[in-house]
């Protein structure tokens, strides 16, 4: 179970699909607007409401950009959410009915363990941040780096404790429709950590090691990378534009929004050209645009296929596309928008695969066009990126993921033994 972005359904279609193979049936509940990406997977789909493009095309979804700090945007989005969660909260209900697991997505884990507990059925989380408290770094979501021990810890409460205000009204009319007893969210969250409730983290600990200081249950697997169709090859207009010159450099901000797109769209063409390359410019959620014969302006195409033609990729730092990045072996350089994404582009830059991240707010076209040219120009960027590519390659997260399952199942086997006897 999942909800928001193309970031935060695209690593479960890997995970869904390396768990199909391991003989399980696997169904990914989400928003209709991923379907063709969950079924191209050989993974069961299932729909919810909500259609989170359009919620952030909306006037709330717009407003996040009127925030100028993380907190300011984290607070405007938690707001979004609350208005959103009473109908999904159904939906995920209708969803679980003959389910044996829920595997569940931090932005619906408090409705998913209500869920679950009403249904009789174990849960175990799959995070694609991480979410809880630890001294080494602040909470990804306020996108920050570290703050020191104190206030590490205390940023990560502060989020969880704006994420339980999400919550209450869902979770207590999904207790009351399994008729479980009343209990509030944050004393469920804090029950759930006591026991130890398990949660599986799908980055690279090369990335984000595990902090020291976490408690029991939380693991860090390795990425989940996204499966996509069978035989799948990037369109022939690109391949096209790939053999026409030198490897060109990938614009695109995935599933963010921008408050102007043209004026955006205009600053990465000149700093393109400035820096004397060739773009591929993704138009995304924001609607980037370009024109000339050494732009490309392209849809929807398999980051996997596309980065590794790259002599570098331009992109938002979500949580999804880092990884494709990563993965990809080639510079980046990193423009946060929003939330977690400038703990990414931390992790990029100290990673030394990135010369800076360039937060959207003072992007500029000289700074855009400087950073490319160091990235590009300095080969220890790309050493360092193909080295940390292979180790990071080589890394199966899902199995983790599917050793737990199977124990899970063997012990439900032994206690339905246990019972007949």
């Amino acid at each position: 179970m999942t909800a928001g972005s193309r970031g935060d359904v695209a690593p479960y279609t890997g995970l869904g699909h390396g768990l199909v193979q391991a003989g399980h049936e696997v169904t990914i509940v989400t928003h209709e607007r991923f379907a063709p990406l969950v079924r191209a997977a050989g993974v069961g789909f299932h729909p919810v409401p909500v259609d989170p493009r359009a919620e952030l095309a909306s006037q709330a979804g717009r407003g996040l950009h009127r925030s100028r700090s993380p907190a300011g945007k984290f607070t405007r989005l938690v707001r979004l959410a609350r208005s959103l969660v009473g109908d999904l909260a159904e939906a995920l209900a209708d969803a679980a009915g003959d389910c044996e697991l829920l595997l569940l997505n931090g932005a619906v884990a408090p409705l998913g363990q209500v869920i679950a507990e009403g249904r009789g059925v174990p849960s175990m989380g799959v995070y694609l941040q991480p979410l809880a408290g630890t001294r080494e770094f602040a909470s990804p979501m306020l996108g920050a780096g570290s703050w020191g021990t104190p206030a590490n810890r205390l940023s990560a409460a502060a989020v969880n404790g704006c994420l339980d205000l999400v919550f209450p009204g869902a979770c207590r009319a999904l207790r009351s429709r399994f008729g479980l007893p009343r209990q509030g969210v944050r004393a469920h969250r804090r029950t759930m950590e006591r026991a130890d409730w398990p949660v599986f983290h799908g980055f690279s600990p090369r990335v984000v090691p595990r902090p020291a200081d976490w408690r029991a249950g939380l693991n860090v697997t390795g990425y989940w990378w996204p499966q996509h169709a069978p035989g799948a090859q990037l369109p022939q207009a690109v391949e096209d534009f790939l053999a026409t010159g030198p490897p060109p450099v990938y614009v695109g901000l995935g599933s963010a929004t921008v408050p102007d797109p043209g004026k955006l769209s205009a600053t990465v063409v000149r700093a393109l050209r400035a820096a004397g390359v060739r773009g591929v410019i993704q138009q995304g959620w924001s609607g980037l645009r370009a024109d000339g014969d050494e732009m490309l302006v392209v849809g929807d195409v398999p980051h996997d296929l596309l980065f590794r033609r790259m002599a570098a990729v331009v992109h938002h730092s979500g949580a999804g596309t880092t990884a494709a990045g990563l993965r990809a072996g080639v510079p980046a350089v990193p423009v946060p928008i929003q939330l977690d994404a400038a703990f990414w582009a931390r992790r990029l830059t100290s990673l030394g695969v990135a010369p800076r991240s360039l937060p959207l707010r003072s992007l500029t076209t000289g700074a855009l066009a400087t950073a490319l040219r160091r990235a590009i120009d300095d080969p220890s960027y790309a050493l360092r990126a193909r080295a940390l590519a292979e180790r990071i390659r080589a890394e199966d997260g899902v199995r983790p993921v599917r050793e737990a399952i199977d124990r899970m199942a063997a012990d439900a086997g032994s206690a339905r033994t246990a019972r007949r006897r």
